[in-house]
């Protein structure tokens, strides 16, 4: 099935919506009232975090350059860097040294000396099954060297893997199971798979867990392996419900809440469109819809 417009739309608006959503539920006490004083512009619109800043880098480095540069795209992320976005420490250190010049295969290994693998490659690798959609090995080639710039331990790359194919899947409207399994297929590890078998458990008996059950043998955190299969299994728990639904959740199991709720928020809107999603007054959705009409013409024009 050819993936509609639509659809490119709703990828990219879900992870905005489910980020800026989540981020007021985001950390303790000091970090949501931090949120509180900055998580909205000044003519009122809900901000987002750096799930969605480092997306759009993502999506404007591809369209600019017509290939996953690695170089551009370190420079991309370095330059976008605001710390109200949110960005995590780790990360922070990263994208400092490659402003100051650092090349970033150092400077991804000085923070972390095996690499970090913390959910922030997947997080982005969404919008790479928008650019690389004829390919699942091409998709998986390209999402482990986006991946690897800020976060080059296995196991951050393999969240990313997970997500981006999972995308893919859904944007040719599998089935739940096929984009499961298809997902799974890029993932070898422990930590991986453990949590995989026990979704794909719950799955196939079409059962939707209590929150605080997800959270505890799924996970809630900020590591790559204790957040991307719960965002995967939530969203394709809740894709015959609405998006209100799978926010709702996704608060509900509390942890790492703007991410899951972006990567969530990704895959249910790849598989059912930004039609389908409510009218949130987020900023730059203008922008973000425009980005996502143009990876859609370069598909077309493929």
């Amino acid at each position: 099935m050819t993936p509609l417009e639509d659809q490119f739309k709703g990828c990219l608006l879900g992870l905005a919506m489910g980020d800026a959503l989540g981020a007021p539920h985001e950390g303790g006490i000091a970090e949501r009232a931090m949120w509180r004083l900055i998580g909205s512009t000044r003519s009122g619109l809900r901000r987002w975090t750096d799930d969605t800043q480092m997306t759009l880098d993502v999506a404007e480095s591809l369209l600019s350059v017509g290939a996953l540069d690695q170089d551009d795209l370190a420079r991309r992320f370095a330059t976008s860097y605001h710390w109200s976005r949110g960005y995590g420490p780790g990360t922070v250190r990263v994208l400092k040294r490659i402003r100051r010049g650092e090349p970033w295969g150092i400077s991804a290994r000085a923070v972390h000396k095996e690499g970090s693998f913390g959910n922030g490659a997947a997080m982005r690798s969404s919008v790479l099954s928008l650019f690389f959609t004829h390919s699942v090995p091409e998709l998986v080639r390209e999402t482990r060297k986006a991946a690897e710039i800020t976060h080059c331990h296995p196991l951050g790359i393999e969240g990313a893997v997970l997500i981006a194919v999972a995308t893919q899947a859904l944007l040719n409207r599998s089935t739940v199971q096929e984009a499961l399994t298809s997902a799974a297929r890029h993932c070898s590890s422990k930590e991986f798979g453990v949590r995989l078998s026990l979704a794909k458990v719950w799955l196939d008996a079409n059962e939707l867990l209590a929150p605080a059950l997800v959270a505890k043998h799924l996970g809630n955190g900020i590591s790559a392996q204790a957040s991307c299969v719960s965002a995967l299994y939530i969203a394709l728990r809740h894709l015959d419900k609405s998006f209100n639904e799978l926010m709702d959740f996704v608060i509900a199991c509390k942890g790492d809440v703007d991410t899951i709720g972006a990567i969530s928020g990704t895959l249910w809107g790849a598989y059912n469109g930004a039609t389908t999603l409510p009218r949130l007054p987020i900023e730059r959705i203008h922008e973000i819809e425009s980005t996502a009409a143009r990876l859609y013409e370069r598909r077309r024009a493929a």
